[in-house]
């Protein structure tokens, strides 16, 4: 048996890469235990799947346009694109999970099969997530997907968080629809 000083095994239980797998076993641990019942509601998929049928034709031109649109209201009194989606009956849901959170919930967005939002708790920076890992590594991996993110600080929630994102799936079928992510307050995972 090897035994390490004291101060190298403390470096090594601290290290990025050490931090970064308790960060993943917590994060899992959370959806596990408080995120994986409400993520199944038929308020959340519904909606996706409704907005599916409006944007499964979209182009990359027609949304990057929407993305544009969105990233200009941010903070601007007039937000039509913005208000469908915050204003919508599955954000009200999602502003209740995060309120149930005790603060341990910064934020939650739910995107559809293109990626744009479909429900927000909140206003996010951007209308487009397809081009993100919360989405790609999701959405784009297929049914039973996740992605934990790094604890980066977020400017929509103005608060360090890690993002807990997953495949969202059609009950009937089985066939991912779209994806969810879930922010969550850095401090709460430690």
């Amino acid at each position: 048996m090897i035994r390490l000083p004291l101060a190298v095994a403390f470096v090594v239980a601290t290290s990025p890469a050490a931090w970064a797998v308790d960060a993943n076993g917590a994060m899992q641990a959370y959806y596990d235990a408080s995120i994986a019942g409400w993520a199944t509601d038929p308020v959340l998929l519904d909606a996706i799947a409704h907005q599916n049928q409006t944007t499964a034709g979209y182009d990359a031109a027609t949304i990057e346009a929407m993305d544009q649109a969105w990233r200009a209201e941010v903070g601007a009194p007039d937000s039509p694109t913005i208000d469908p989606v915050v204003q919508h009956p599955a954000s009200e849901f999602l502003r209740a999970r995060v309120a149930e959170s005790g603060g341990t919930i910064t934020e939650i967005f739910v995107m559809d099969a293109v990626g744009l939002n479909v429900a927000s708790s909140g206003m996010t920076s951007d209308y487009w997530q397809g081009d993100e890992e919360k989405f790609s590594e999701t959405y784009g991996a297929g049914a039973g997907a996740m992605h934990f993110s790094e604890i980066e600080f977020d400017e929509s929630s103005q608060s360090y968080q890690a993002q807990i994102s997953f495949t969202l799936t059609d009950p009937a079928t089985g066939d991912p629809i779209g994806a969810m992510t879930v922010g969550v307050n850095a401090e709460s995972l430690m």
